[in-house]
C-alpha cells in the first residue's frame, strides 16, 4: 500500500509538471506570435481605425492595403532582388561550408584543428565592430552596390556557422564508406559529392532554412552595401514607405506581410529536418 500511493504521488507530481510546462510552452507561443497576429489585424484596417484602436477588429477588411502596398514595394523586383541575394549565399555557404567541414573532420592533426577553431572563433565576432571596415573594402573591390556582391558577403559571414555544423555531422559517418569508395575508384570529389554530400541533406536543409533566414531578414547589411533602389530587397523596399512627418502604417504593415510569406512557405516545407539537423550537428561537434 505505501509503495502504490508512493506511485500514484509520483505519477500525479509528473503530470502537474507536464500541465505546467505546456501552460509555459503556451505562453510562450502567444508572446510569439502576438506581434504577427497584430501585423495581420491592423493590416487590414484604414490608417484612420488603426490609430484610433488598433486591438479593436476592423468594421471592413481592408484588402486594397495589400494591393497598394504590393504596388509601391515593387514586389515582384524586390523579391527577385531578395532571391538573388539568398540564392548566391546560399550556394555558396553550402558548397564552401559541406567541403570544409567534411575535409577537417576527416583530417587529424593539428593544423586541422587549428583552422576549425578559426572559424568557430570567427563567429564570436560581433558584425557591428568589422561593418565599417566591411563597407571600406567592398568600395576598393568594387561591389558596393551590386546584388551578387552583397551575395559574396553572406557567404563569407555565413560559412563559419555552417562548418560547424557539418563538422559534427560528417562525424557521424562511417568512415568505412570512405574506403569502400576509393576501393571502387572514387576519386576525393567524386567521393564526396556522390557518397558524403547526399548523406547531408538533413544538415543541409537546416543550414539553407536558417542562412535563409538571416538573409532574407536582414536590414543592415543591404542598407550599407545597396545604393541603387531598383537592387533593394524587400525590406529595403518597405523602409521607402516610411516618410519624414508621416507613416502609412496600413501600407507599411501590408508590405511587411507580403515580404514575410514566401520565407515562411519555404520553412514550412523545410521544417522537420531543423531541429534533427541541429541537434546531430551540435552534439556531434
Amino acid at each position: 500500500m505505501h509503495l502504490s500511493a508512493n506511485a500514484k504521488g509520483d505519477r500525479l507530481s509528473r503530470r502537474v509538471g507536464s500541465a505546467l510546462i505546456f501552460l509555459f510552452l503556451i505562453l510562450g507561443a502567444v508572446v510569439m506570435l502576438f506581434p504577427i497576429y497584430m501585423g495581420l489585424l491592423n493590416s487590414v484596417k484604414t490608417q484612420s481605425e488603426m490609430l484610433t484602436n488598433i486591438l479593436s477588429l476592423p468594421t471592413k477588411f481592408q484588402f486594397k492595403n495589400y494591393a497598394s502596398a504590393f504596388e509601391k514595394i515593387h514586389f515582384f523586383r524586390s523579391l527577385w532582388n531578395t532571391i538573388q541575394i539568398a540564392g548566391v549565399g546560399l550556394i555558396g555557404i553550402i558548397v564552401c561550408a559541406s567541403l570544409a567541414g567534411y575535409k577537417l573532420s576527416r583530417t587529424k592533426g593539428g593544423l586541422s584543428s587549428a583552422l576549425f577553431g578559426l572559424f568557430i572563433l570567427s563567429m564570436l565576432i560581433p558584425f557591428h565592430s568589422i561593418m565599417i571596415t566591411l563597407v571600406k573594402i567592398s568600395n576598393k573591390l568594387s561591389i558596393q552596390g551590386s546584388i551578387y556582391g552583397l551575395g559574396m558577403i553572406y557567404i563569407g559571414l555565413g560559412v563559419s556557422m555552417a562548418i560547424f555544423l557539418y563538422h559534427g555531422f560528417v562525424k557521424s559517418i562511417p568512415r568505412d564508406l570512405d574506403e569502400a569508395a576509393i576501393i571502387d575508384g572514387c576519386g576525393e570529389f567524386k567521393l564526396f559529392y556522390a557518397v558524403i554530400f547526399p548523406l547531408l541533406m538533413p544538415v543541409t536543409a537546416t543550414i539553407a532554412i536558417l542562412n535563409l533566414l538571416w538573409m532574407w531578414n536582414d536590414f543592415l547589411l543591404p542598407l550599407l552595401i545597396l545604393t541603387n533602389s531598383d537592387g533593394y530587397t524587400l525590406l529595403l523596399s518597405t523602409n521607402m514607405l516610411f516618410g519624414q512627418y508621416s507613416n502609412d502604417w496600413s501600407n507599411i504593415l501590408s508590405a511587411l506581410i507580403l515580404a514575410m510569406l514566401p520565407v515562411v512557405i519555404f520553412y514550412l516545407i523545410l521544417q522537420k529536418y531543423i531541429l534533427n539537423g541541429i541537434a546531430e550537428g551540435a552534439i556531434k561537434g
